[in-house]
């Protein structure tokens, strides 16, 4: 079986890694450099520092040979250039190929999750999603990791499953594809308040309940737009948003964790080489919160410090100074 990977950062090369140890793996990156490094020392450095990668992997810096031929296609590109490269790789694809996004973020300019970028700009591909609390370099290193992958025919998800699982990283299979890849979006927003929190030294108690009034809020909305309330307690959601809102490897995070250092906003993403989705995603999802008439405190307070509308100690303050009712009310 013959794999493309499109997208050299961290977790594109990861997966590509995984995956190079039991078929033919080709992944396509832009940068000339990463690609003469990954032939030809096993390594990518600026992605993943001192991990070493298979040497059966092979990269490429042109897409149609990293597209053509393929038996599926794995789209590890971030939501903002996400529809350019898969237009242009729709070119090479053979019919059916399944093509399997890793992407967690929406396109800020329609709203769209990356499986409606798929079935729009392929419609006669099989359309699915990898998703979960998947820290690329703890998998590099060896630990034990679980995803989900979410694609809506049974058939479809058990042939992807056989080809992504193997001992160390465990896939399991939802039709809940809104949902999976929702979960994927929304957490990064609550990680960035909860690294504001962190930030501020506000403690290990405020942190968990931004981290549950932030599921809470998350749910809402993917329910409101048609996806399944248990998706949000599995490893798509819960699991991925305690894995992001407490690690120091997640990009969102230490977003939030700088920005309740003071640094700006500006500052904090001149400095980042790799994108924090939920920077991107968070005007996004605040349309969809407006569409579907939900309403989301804690997301609409990190789009205010991000766009920097209100500083992070009023931001903080907002939230504390909100009317409380039920649980399962808002904020």
């Amino acid at each position: 079986m013959n794999i493309g990977v499109l997208g050299g950062g961290s977790w594109g090369t990861t997966v590509a890694h995984l995956l190079s140890r039991r078929y033919d793996v080709t992944l396509w990156a832009r940068n000339a450099s990463i690609v003469q490094e990954i032939n030809t020392h096993h390594t990518n450095q600026r992605y993943l520092p001192a991990a070493k990668l298979s040497p059966k992997l092979r990269a490429t810096d042109n897409l149609r040979a990293a597209t053509a031929g393929q038996s599926v296609l794995v789209m590890a590109i971030p939501a903002q250039n996400f529809r350019a490269v898969l237009t242009d790789a729709a070119n090479y694809l053979e019919p059916l190929t399944p093509i399997v996004s890793l992407s967690k973020g929406l396109e800020l300019a329609t709203g769209a999750r990356m499986t409606e970028i798929i079935q729009r700009v392929c419609p006669d591909q099989v359309a699915a999603v990898l998703t979960g609390p998947n820290l690329a370099q703890e998998i590099m290193a060896g630990f034990a990791a679980a995803s989900v992958l979410a694609t809506p025919d049974p058939t479809d998800q058990s042939r992807l499953q056989r080809i992504f699982h193997s001992s160390l990283f465990r896939v399991y299979t939802n039709d809940d594809v809104i949902g999976c890849e929702l979960c994927g979006v929304l957490k990064n927003i609550i990680a960035i308040a909860a690294g504001m929190s962190d930030g501020l030294g506000a403690g290990n108690n405020t942190r968990a309940a931004i981290i549950t009034r932030g599921l809470a809020e998350i749910t809402r909305l993917g329910v409101a737009m048609g996806a399944k309330p248990e998706t949000f307690s599995g490893l798509a959601g819960m699991g991925d948003l305690v894995t992001t809102c407490t690690s120091a490897q997640s990009r969102n995070h230490t977003v939030g964790f700088k920005l309740g250092q003071g640094e700006s906003i500006d500052r904090i993403i001149e400095d980042m080489f790799m994108v924090a989705e939920g920077i991107k995603s968070a005007p996004a999802v605040l349309r969809l919160a407006e569409q579907y008439g939900v309403e989301m405190p804690i997301a609409a307070e990190v789009m205010q410090v991000v766009a920097g509308q209100r500083d992070v100690q009023g931001s903080l303050r907002a939230l504390l100074r909100a009317g409380i009712g039920r649980e399962d009310e808002p904020f």
